[in-house]
């Protein structure tokens, strides 16, 4: 390579970069450049434009969950904005996460082009609108080496150290989505702020919520019984749907039967225990007479009492009021 001669490709990011600086705005930017200039913007006149740019609604209990998003801070420094703009923002990004992980792997290989910056440009500004601002460092390190820096093999390493937690969060927020419009959600044009704090105000005045799982129908029909006039309870049939139940749900109370076909209730509580928001919520073990022969193990794994089955309702409803904590959902 000769001294002030510059390599193609080299040229080809400095254009991209330089296109970049002159983008008015980072909304703007991906609309115009990624999304052909076809923004709509929410009005508040009609029913038809409130709904426009949203391919589906998220659920704001499951993404408040999320550090990456940090969402109470992100809508408190956001005041004005609505939740039928933000559901369009992550709209627009799982649209763009299949282009950009497909950019990052050429970035990976050392064969990226132009289009591929740009899509990660793109990507860095959409992360920059929601407030992803780790993320956002992340990709930066990644153009920052390939394109000003050159060195190529060093961007290669970035790319590969924040592909597989990037790939976790795209999954996070596309397990938010829903098809239809959330029940708490009457108006789309509210702001996030004010909708977090309705919910902060449901969350307030809630019941305590139980999760039972058994795969009796029968005793799950008789738990929800029982217990339903004090508690919010939740009954799984299935054990092996626990994670699935939990990412959407958030017991402050677990009973769990010990003796399951699929999986007993010994099994399930280290996977309730690697939860860090169940590492200390109690569990009752619901059992028949004479199965449980080491109680001693069983509270090592993190169970706080048991009911015999079949159980006395007063029993159970005072084990529960003794151990039970109402936690937030959120």
């Amino acid at each position: 390579m000769h001294g002030a001669q510059k390599p193609r490709y080299i040229n080809r990011i400095i254009e991209v970069a330089s296109t970049a600086q002159r983008s008015d705005s980072p909304a703007q930017a991906i609309n115009q450049r990624f999304l052909g200039g076809k923004h709509e913007k929410s009005g508040i006149k009609g029913e038809k434009n409130m709904e426009t740019r949203i391919n589906g609604y998220f659920d704001i209990l499951i993404l408040i969950k999320l550090e990456a998003l940090n969402l109470r801070k992100f809508a408190a420094a956001k005041p004005s904005l609505t939740v039928n703009d933000y559901f369009g923002m992550l709209s627009n990004f799982l649209h763009l996460v299949p282009k950009a992980k497909a950019a990052m792997a050429k970035f990976i290989h050392i064969k990226a082009e132009k289009d591929d910056y740009k899509i990660i440009d793109n990507m860095i500004r959409l992360l920059n609108d929601l407030g992803c601002n780790k993320f956002v460092a992340n990709f930066h390190s990644v153009l920052d080496t390939y394109g000003q820096k050159g060195n190529w093999r060093e961007a290669a390493a970035h790319a590969k150290q924040i592909k597989d937690e990037f790939n976790k969060f795209y999954l996070q927020i596309d397990s938010a989505r829903i098809s239809k419009k959330p029940d708490a959600l009457s108006d789309t044009a509210i702001s996030l702020k004010e909708f977090i704090k309705r919910l902060d105000e449901e969350e307030a005045n809630r019941k305590p919520a139980i999760l039972a799982v058994d795969d009796s129908i029968v005793m799950l029909q008789t738990i929800s019984s029982v217990l339903s006039d004090e508690y919010k309870v939740l009954t799984l049939p299935k054990p092996l749907e626990l994670e699935k139940v939990l990412r959407k749900f958030t017991p402050d109370l677990f009973l769990l039967d010990y003796n399951m076909p699929e999986i007993n209730g010994f099994e399930l509580i280290p996977i309730i225990r690697n939860m860090k928001e169940h590492q200390d919520t109690p569990i009752i073990l619901l059992t028949s007479a004479g199965t449980i022969d080491n109680v001693t193990a069983a509270l090592a794994l993190g169970v706080c009492d048991f009911a015999i089955k079949p159980f006395n309702p007063d029993i159970l409803r005072q084990k529960i009021a003794k151990h039970i904590v109402k936690k937030k959902s959120f």
